[in-house]
């Protein structure tokens, strides 16, 4: 990525503005562009246009999708830099939820706005927004607008380099006369004029040793260490386990570094917070040392209590550290650099193995109970239970794209990530509406690796019956065809209704959580895909390997139980009680509440034997 001299020799005679723009670009490694066009970002599309071979248009459905793909292109390793092209007024905006989600995971995205030509500006033209005032937080990094093809090379660079510099979005307005503008290559050597480089600046690597050696004196000492992994630590997997195993910690995770450790080890307890599992729960309430290593996860109530713990933490942005617990030793840097200076410096030593034992036990017990939960009937099926068969059936090379929802808490409890597969969601936004967009970044990323897209219907119904069309128009052209959607039909926003009953005390309103029933197994076949009804327990077992050996998408349309309790790893007496409130005013689901609610319980929160 990156060169170092300007691409004035590249740009062909006639060149315009758009044309030295997505030259530019590709000197920071944008070749593929996730948008849809408008007259607005017209002279921009013709520029991708002339450059193909060199450059990629992805034609989404809606805006919010390349603003959701963009971003994930990043988490799938699709490139350096997410890109987003979207017209002016209207396109914008709708751009602006996905474009959120990749500022609030840290994910360098570039978004190119189409905007209003220069003449017309101020004059309440068509589709006439301010788009500066609109982008100004979102795009906080860096936001400007192109008025003179001279400025294409400096604002070019400088939203490149501010973006994967600060982890974050940024975004140039283009107005629509300007594109069509001949390009200027090469600034004049005058006052006024920047000449500026598109090499990237390097990261943050190793903090000083003062500082290393800080922070391994305070994680000698532990004989029962926790380490909380998240999106930073993706990357230096090897380091992660290597400094677990030195310091006999147990590891658990933010659900953005599902990846960065094999789940499973005995020692890694899952996730952690309102969807994670109770081991991680465990692991902070018991842990006499905590290491964060590239983790923002700010539940504050499943870190260990203030004063039991003493902490070290690794993110490579100075600014976020300590910002969740009274850390001791703050280690700015890139996980793993830091983790290899902090593994050379604690030296060899050894390991307390009755922690990792306790450890073992509790991970072990869980997950036996995860087993038991998706064994059990449920009306019609169960949906854990098609959670547990996929962990069986996992692709070692999977791709995982899952969206916001009951979908997440199944996902976290069951499903094994292991070294080789790529998985991500919509982390810190948590949006509804990113699981089929993150599916599609991945498959674009690598189209010879298969994908899974986990959802639920709520958010079927807000992106992914409109982006299977995406994948219809594309799949064609993937070396592996596979490309499965899992859709939780239950009929009801299920996560919102169990935060209704734990957090309200309120029953379930139908007005607000009832969700049509959709055949999305037929719209599959509709446009030509593939479609599978799963509606009875029996149909579970050979489902996956039927699905991941189909030769083209599949859609699994799976008519799941919406009384299946979500509970999370420490229930409180007042979530307890207003739940039981809910019921008691007569909540419409709440003989299928009690059915399932006993079992679920017993096998959640059956005791275990407490050990050191």
């Amino acid at each position: 990525m990156g060169a170092d001299h300007p691409d004035d020799g590249r740009l062909p005679r006639g060149a315009t503005v758009a044309d030295h723009i997505v030259a530019r670009l590709a000197e920071w490694g944008v070749h593929r562009y996730y948008g849809y066009p408008g007259d607005g970002i017209n002279g921009l599309t013709s520029a991708l246009q002339r450059a193909e071979g060199r450059a990629r248009f992805i034609q989404v459905r809606h805006e919010e999708t390349a603003g959701f793909a963009a971003g994930a292109h990043v988490k799938y390793g699709g490139g350096p830099l997410g890109c987003v092209v979207v017209t002016s007024g209207p396109g914008a905006i709708h751009a602006l939820n996905g474009l959120y989600d990749a500022k609030l995971d840290h994910q360098p995205v570039v978004a190119l706005l189409g905007h209003t030509a220069l003449p017309a500006e101020g004059g309440g033209y068509y589709q006439e927004v301010d788009l500066l005032s609109l982008y100004k937080d979102v795009a906080g990094g860096f936001l400007a607008q192109l008025d003179d093809p001279s400025q294409v090379r400096h604002l070019v660079d400088r939203a490149c380099r501010t973006a994967l510099a600060r982890r974050t979005v940024t975004a140039l307005v283009l107005p629509s006369d300007v594109q069509d503008e001949p390009a200027v290559p090469q600034p004049p050597h005058a006052h006024g004029y920047y000449h500026t480089s598109a090499v990237p600046s390097s990261p943050p690597t190793v903090p000083p040793e003062a500082d290393v050696r800080r922070a391994a004196e305070v994680l000698r000492g532990g004989e029962r260490v926790a380490m909380l992994v998240g999106q930073g630590a993706l990357g230096a997997e090897n380091e992660v386990r290597r400094i677990a195993d030195r310091l006999g910690a147990g590891v658990a995770t933010a659900l953005l570094g599902f990846a960065a450790v094999d789940h499973r080890q005995p020692w890694v307890t899952g996730a952690i917070g309102l969807l994670g599992t109770r081991p991680s729960w465990q692991l902070m309430q018991e842990c006499d040392r905590l290491l964060i290593v590239g983790s923002q996860m700010p539940y504050s109530e499943f870190y260990p209590p203030e004063g039991q713990a003493r902490a070290v933490q690794i993110d490579r942005d100075g600014s976020r550290l300590g910002l969740r617990y009274p850390t001791e030793v703050n280690l700015t840097g890139d996980a793993g650099p830091t983790l290899r200076a902090l593994l050379d410096e604690l030296g060899p030593g050894p390991a307390p193995t009755a922690w990792r034992a306790t450890i073992a036990d509790a991970t072990g017990k869980w997950r036996a109970a995860q087993r038991e939960l998706a064994g059990q009937p449920a009306d019609p099926v169960n949906p854990q239970s098609l959670f547990a068969t996929l962990d069986d059936a996992l692709p070692d090379d999977a791709m995982l794209a899952v969206d916001c929802g009951t979908a997440t808490a199944w996902y976290a409890r069951h499903l094994r990530v292991r070294p080789g597969m790529l998985a991500s969601l919509s982390g810190t936004l948590l949006s509804m509406g990113g699981g089929l967009p993150y599916a599609l970044a991945a498959k674009f990323a690598h189209p010879d690796r298969p994908v899974i897209a986990l959802l639920g219907d709520g958010a079927m119904q807000m992106n992914g019956v409109n982006e299977l069309i995406t994948v219809a128009k594309y799949w064609r052209a993937w070396a592996d065809p596979r490309f499965v959607v899992l859709v939780l039909n239950n009929r009801d926003l299920s996560f919102v209704s169990w935060e209704q009953r734990s957090g309200e005390g309120t029953p379930r309103f139908p007005d607000s959580q009832d969700l049509p029933d959709v055949a999305y197994h037929r719209w599959a076949e509709v446009l030509g895909l593939g479609g599978e009804l799963v509606d009875a327990p029996e149909q579970v077992p050979d489902l996956w390997p039927r699905v991941l050996g189909a030769d083209r998408p599949v859609v699994v349309n799976a008519v799941v139980d919406p009384a299946e309790l979500m509970l999370p790893p420490h229930f409180t007496a007042e979530q307890a009680g207003k739940t039981a409130a809910a019921l008691l005013r007569g909540d419409s689901d709440r003989a299928g509440i009690l059915r399932r609610g006993l079992p679920a319980t017993v096998a959640t929160y059956r005791p275990r034997r407490r050990g050191r």
